[in-house]
């Protein structure tokens, strides 16, 4: 995948992520880089339990890059509610 094509799933992932999680963004910048951070978590994740990963821009990529941003948006948040 090209770099716009992870800046684009990315603010995807990042923003769908934050209104499950807390129910608002959490900022353009912030929301594109945890939705990368989380498309690469999620991509190893589902590589972990036997599934395909990120695999373009598509649907399917978006899933599992959603996933990713959601399980780094809790994390985010517990860490930084600990802080």
């Amino acid at each position: 995948m090209s770099f716009v094509a992870w800046i684009v799933l990315g603010l995807v992932a990042g923003f769908i992520g934050s209104k499950i999680v807390n129910k608002r963004g959490e900022g353009v910048l912030l929301d594109i880089v945890l939705g990368i951070v989380g498309a690469v978590v999620g991509g190893w994740l589902f590589n972990t339990f036997g599934s395909a990963g990120v695999t373009g821009l598509n649907l399917y990529s978006l899933l599992v890059a959603v996933v990713g941003a959601v399980v780094v948006l809790v994390v985010y948040h517990a860490l930084r509610g600990a802080a």
